[in-house]
């Protein structure tokens, strides 16, 4: 990227972000994708957010989906669940997957446990620190190990007055959330159920970085942290303001403005404004900008390249929100409604859902875009269909 580079158009700023996210990589043909092709999406966009929701298909799938077309979902459920493992959770933007790289780079986090996480997980923390203990020992004995199957465990190997402790199951689950929260335990995976599967760090993480996800001295001082934080959000944004970069694994002002300011000083990221932006923005010194960029995708409300909202609006002038928890009289859009990228725009909001009794995919709605060209009519029929196919449904039904 030229230095001399410090204004950039909206148009831009999009074709890069497009770019940066993946979506403009070659895919391969429907089912034939390998684990080489899910590591390639995992490389450039660095985190995959989950969610409970299951309307369609639980949100971890669709990134990949979005980017590559029809594949097998197991690729992704191996990456995750069997060693060496590629993907590990933790709380990086929202409960995520992240590469077991990243995972000692939010130690910042574990090690305010007491102070950021939920009140249950804090208060267990501080008024049961014996009830803590047995719940790590149990998980480092016995994991993987559901919260479910821990309380049934616990139960049989310390049998006890459950006055003792002001014992109860939610107890037990927020000490284990604490655990996970602090770093302490990890997670092998989730059930069909979607419950984690709680493990030693031992029992998770690669051999490559085991002594340094076990061991928190080893783990990088929060300064260099950051820095490295931020480099990643900004190789996936391509172009983004503080507020984007920062966003990305959740980290505050006070973290992450230093770390930029180091970046920019280093040359690694190369100030910049754009045109509408209110606020600056920040190019990473690899980033080539586009002529041109073509790409199609439905995309997951949980998908990386639209999360931050505002940024959306800024890069695609797309107003987009979630409105799972809006009363259903009040929703324009409808309850699971997937953005469609066509070109370089955001060009439909398209609400959908797995019919599984009826075998469809059912489109309760989709609305356009003004502008939205005749030809992404035909291109999102045929995503739907590749959808379709790829739930495994008979049919696409209005």
């Amino acid at each position: 990227m030229p230095r001399d580079i410090t204004r950039l158009t909206q148009a831009q700023a999009r074709r890069i972000a497009i770019v940066a996210q993946g979506f403009t990589d070659p895919r391969p043909a429907p089912g034939e994708a390998t684990m080489r092709h899910v590591q390639r999406v995992i490389d450039r966009i660095a985190i995959i957010q989950i969610d409970s929701v299951n309307v369609l298909t639980r949100s971890q799938y669709l990134p990949i989906f979005s980017r590559l077309g029809p594949y097998d979902t197991a690729l992704l459920d191996r990456a995750r669940d069997v060693g060496p493992r590629r993907l590990v959770e933790y709380w990086a933007h929202e409960a995520s997957l992240i590469p077991p790289q990243t995972w000692p780079l939010l130690n910042f986090r574990m090690k305010r446990a007491l102070s950021d996480s939920w009140g249950g997980m804090q208060r267990v923390a501080v008024e049961h620190p014996e009830l803590v203990q047995a719940v790590f020992a149990e998980v480092t004995a016995r994991g993987p190990i559901t919260s479910r199957q821990l309380e049934l465990a616990l139960e049989h190997d310390l049998p006890r007055d459950k006055t003792e402790w002001g014992w109860n199951w939610s107890l037990v689950k927020a000490a284990v959330e604490h655990l996970f929260w602090a770093g302490r335990i990890s997670s092998a995976g989730r059930t069909s159920q979607f419950e984690r599967r709680y493990a030693s760090l031992e029992r998770v993480f690669p051999k490559a970085i085991a002594a340094q996800a076990i061991s928190p001295d080893l783990r990088p001082p929060d300064e260099d942290a950051f820095r490295q934080l931020i480099v990643i959000a900004a190789k996936a944004h391509g172009v983004g303001t503080e507020q984007c970069l920062r966003d990305y694994f959740r980290l505050k002002p006070e973290q992450a403005r230093p770390a930029i300011e180091a970046l920019v000083a280093a040359g690694e990221l190369i100030p910049v404004s754009v045109d509408g932006w209110k606020r600056p923005a920040y190019l990473h010194k690899d980033v080539r900008i586009p002529r041109r960029v073509h790409a199609e995708a439905l995309l997951s409300p949980f998908d990386s390249l639209i999360w931050q909202r505002d940024r959306t609006l800024a890069l695609f002038d797309f107003h987009y929100r979630l409105e799972i928890y809006v009363p259903a009289h009040l929703r324009v859009h409808g309850y699971y409604a997937l953005p469609f990228l066509f070109g370089d725009a955001l060009v439909a909001r398209v609400d959908l859902k797995a019919d599984r009794a009826a075998n469809t995919l059912l489109v309760q709605g989709i609305h356009w875009e003004p502008g939205a060209p005749p030809e992404a009519k035909p291109a999102l029929d045929r995503h739907l269909a590749d959808m379709a196919s790829w739930l495994e449904l008979a049919a696409v039904a209005n």
